[in-house]
């Protein structure tokens, strides 16, 4: 008879290490499917593949969590040290560790949404690279001619704008570049339009246009794209993107922020009546100043007389009046062309005037002014010099040969009564006043 072998107690199962963890994978990934865990991001690092690794904790445990590429582009904004978060993903085994991770696919900060701490996100990050300095922003052009806009065709915004512009400057030349707004697809759309305008240098000035809306509608233009390609625009962009209330980023980093889209109609060009006028103030200025130096040209010919060329000069006169007349009306048949010189000479004169340093130019002048004042300085002393040694040659020269030395020595000088001097007897007979001159005062003395 047989006998049967009995076993007492469970039987043993014996897993590799890899297949435990795999089990263990499997058994957290149906269990943890789908969690939303919250805590504070710690240790944020940046992969060369493109993954951000970082770690979930609270004060009691920490979760190591990943999000691969595929999922971080997504995010609307990226880990960061410190923040708190509301993190959603499942759970996984890293089977090389044995460690289990979170497989992050989606982050929203706690306390505010996630659009607008992206938004503060991507504007601190901007400013720091000097994006919404004020020096790096170009003048809008005065008087442009071709104005490139970048929004929707179908919406009430070109209609506004066009006509706007239609009002206020008929025959501006216009172009769109077709473009989303909003949704998937609308930060690339944009980004293309203001390369066109920026590559191909049609335009003056580039109009960006939206309508309002609210954070997500006006997302688009708060993605750092759009920010960088409008930074580097080789022309001028006006963002006129919402209502008056509304700000992205693309108002910061633009060389001119409309409130609105009718508003950056209004502020790219000045109305055609105001250009007129101006003109026309310009035109009175110099027909002014022509007769003004007329009337003096005029009067300098009668004063000197010139009575022969009075006829030759009034045939003149009327000459030049009636050029003046046939340049009034050429000007007014040439308002743009003139407008459009007269602005170039002011914007060479501003480049040539930036261009110069004054204090440069005055600072060398001093030196050189200086240099002649002390050069002046040194030869007046010298000549002075010279003088005063000439004159005390000619002082000692003079003492020299003055009577008066010789008064010094005991000799005098006598003079009669006729104040002549006494050189014989004769010339002072007896009984007459005589005047003895000595070398100090002169004694008065009667001849006996």
């Amino acid at each position: 008879m047989e006998q049967l072998a009995l076993t007492w107690g469970p039987s043993r199962k014996t897993y590799t290490v890899a297949e435990l963890n795999t089990r263990i994978r499997e058994l957290l990934g149906m269990e943890f499917n789908d969690v939303w865990v919250a805590g504070e991001i710690s240790g944020t690092k940046n992969a060369a593949s493109g993954h951000c690794y970082f770690t979930l904790k609270d004060h009691e445990a920490q979760l190591r969590c990943v999000c691969f590429r595929t999922s971080l582009r997504y995010l609307k904004f990226k880990p960061q040290d410190g923040v708190a978060v509301l993190a959603r993903g499942h759970i996984d085994v890293y089977e090389a560790r044995g460690e289990y991770q979170l497989l992050v696919d989606a982050l929203e900060p706690q306390g505010h949404g996630a659009l607008q701490f992206a938004f503060e996100q991507l504007k601190k990050k901007l400013a720091a690279e000097g994006l919404f300095d004020p020096a790096r922003k170009r003048p809008i052009p005065r008087f442009p001619r071709r104005i490139g806009i970048v929004t929707s065709p179908s919406g009430a915004v070109i209609r506004d704008i066009t006509q706007i512009l239609s009002r206020r400057f008929p025959g501006l030349h216009l172009r769109l570049f077709p473009a989303l707004v909003q949704g998937d697809g609308s930060s690339e759309a944009v980004v293309r339009g203001i390369e066109y305008f920026s590559n191909s240098k049609w335009a003056d000035v580039v109009i960006v246009a939206r309508g309002g809306g609210s954070l997500e509608d006006l997302w688009t233009f708060n993605e750092e794209p759009v920010a960088r390609i409008i930074a580097a625009s080789s022309v001028p962009v006006i963002s006129a993107v919402g209502h008056e209330t509304d700000f992205t980023i693309a108002d910061f980093v633009a060389d001119l922020r409309a409130p609105t889209p009718s508003a950056a109609a209004e502020l790219v060009i000045c109305t055609q009546e105001q250009v007129i006028d101006q003109i026309g103030v310009l035109e009175h200025k110099m027909m002014q100043s022509a007769r003004y130096r007329l009337a003096m040209a005029a009067g300098r010919l009668h004063t000197l007389g010139v009575e022969r060329a009075a006829a030759v000069v009034r045939h003149n006169l009327g000459r030049l009046q009636q050029r003046i007349d046939e340049l009034d009306y050429r000007l007014r048949g040439s308002i743009n062309l003139v407008n459009k010189a007269t602005r170039q000479r002011l914007d060479d004169l501003a480049t040539r005037l930036r261009s110069l340093d004054l204090r440069l130019r005055f600072a060398a002048a001093r030196r050189r002014l200086d240099a002649a004042e002390t050069t002046a300085i040194q030869l007046i002393k010298i000549r002075m010099t010279r003088s005063h040694g000439r004159l005390d040659s000619l002082v000692a020269h003079l003492t020299q040969l003055s009577p008066l030395r010789i008064l010094d020595r005991g000799y005098s000088i006598v003079t009669n009564e006729k104040g002549q001097i006494v050189k014989d007897p004769a010339e002072a007979p007896a009984g007459s006043d005589i005047a003895v001159r000595l070398a100090r005062g002169q004694i008065a003395a009667k001849v006996r």
